[in-house]
Formats: C-alpha cells, structure tokens, sequence
C-alpha cells in the first residue's frame, strides 16, 4: 500500500513558540485517520502546513510525493474550522464558484447531498442554523474527487445528531483510494468510523498505531487511551 503523505522532521515555530517539533509520519492510501489531541496540540497548524497556508521552519511534509503547492492544491480538498463561505450567497451560487475553481468538483454529488438533508439551493447562507451551514460546507468538501481530504473539527460545533449526519457523508463520499484525516478532540464520537488514529501533544506525535493494534494491544478504545495518554 503506497503511502500518501509523509512527512520528516516536520517542524514549524512561530517566534519562540514551537507549534510542531521533529514529526515524522508516513500515511497511506485509502485510511481514514484521527489526528487527535486536546486544543493547542499542534493539529491545526499540521493541518495548515499541508494546504500551504504555512510554511515549514524545518524538514518537509509531501503529499503524493510533491510538496504542498500548485500540484497538490487539486489533490487536496480541505475543511476548516471556521466556516468561510459568505452569508449573502445562495447554496447554489457556491455550486457553481466551486465548479468553476476546481476541475475534480462533482456538483450533481453536492445536490444528491443537499436533496437527502432537504437543503433548498436557493436558500442563502444567512437564513441557516450554524448546524446547517457546517453541513452545507462539508457537502461541498467531500464533493471534490480528491486524494486527500483534511478535515478541521468537522463535529466540532454541531449538535449530536449532526455528527451522526456529518460522519455518515464522510463515509459515503470518498474514493477506496483516497485518505481522510480528521481533526479532533470528540474522541468517542468518531471513533467507529477511523482506521487509524495519531496521538498529537505540544506540538510532537506521540503514538501513531491502527484502531485494531491500540485495542489488541491495551484492551482499551481509542478513547480510554487517549484519556490515559492526555489525563482528560
């Protein structure tokens, strides 16, 4: 199985402030993978490193053996923590601006998900929930036909049936080939659905194994560990 993204002595500071401190990862196809720590661990600004919305202090982060750049922005379909789209657009308008922008945009997909949660595409973002926004900005994440999708606290600010929707697309919406990598500190909400999990602390990796070996070897879920690991 051919590895996606790797990574070698990743490390990125800001001033006297280190955000990631010598990561090495190797990361392959086809997985979906928790990139979990509590706030402040480092998880964003990896996140970040591999859109290149920064850059690396030091080492390299590659994503399908090309630093981030102008190759990878169409391998890379990237959900932030923060909605970005603007409240006057119509669901519809975004559609488009998304199939215009990128050429791996599938927008009969983001109206077969829109149709299935009852999203009119006429309706502007202002008229929505919060809940329903993050849901709208997700449907078109996971409309790219992407390698690699990056998922910043996709679960983090929605009720939890939301996060029962949220997941189920995930699920249903990505290549076998493709990877996913989620961001989070909600554990036990997105356990069931990860193949592989990583272990992030003040800014260094601290355990990268597959769900199965943390719970053959432990006994434990990934959640207990992680509590164990992070005593939360």
């Amino acid at each position: 199985m051919s590895n996606l993204l790797e990574c070698k002595d990743l490390t990125k500071t800001f001033g006297s402030t280190i955000a990631l401190m010598n990561v090495n990862l190797e990361i392959a196809r086809g997985r979906i993978v928790g990139l979990l720590g509590p706030n402040a661990s480092g998880k964003t600004t990896f996140i970040k490193l591999c859109n290149e919305l920064l850059t690396p202090t030091r080492g390299e982060i590659l994503i399908g053996g090309h630093k981030p750049g102008i190759t990878t922005k169409g391998m890379v379909s990237y959900l932030p923590e923060r909605t970005y789209l603007n409240d006057w657009m119509r669901v519809s308008d975004i559609i488009e601006f998304f199939k215009d922008f990128y050429d791996n945009f599938n927008p009969e997909k983001a109206h077969d998900m829109l149709g299935k949660l009852g999203i009119n595409p006429k309706d502007r973002l202002k008229t929505m929930s919060k809940g329903t926004k993050e849901k709208v900005q997700l449907i078109l994440v996971m409309s790219r036909e992407a390698d690699l999708y990056l998922l910043d606290e996709p679960i983090g600010g929605v009720d939890p049936a939301a996060r029962d929707y949220i997941l189920d697309t995930i699920l249903s919406n990505y290549r076998e080939d493709a990877t996913v990598i989620i961001s989070t500190h909600l554990i036990s909400d997105i356990e069931k659905i990860l193949d592989d999990v990583i272990f992030i602390k003040e800014g260094q990796v601290v355990l990268q194994k597959t769900v199965d070996e943390i719970r053959e070897e432990s006994g434990k879920s990934v959640d207990a560990l992680f509590r164990e690991v992070f005593r939360c």
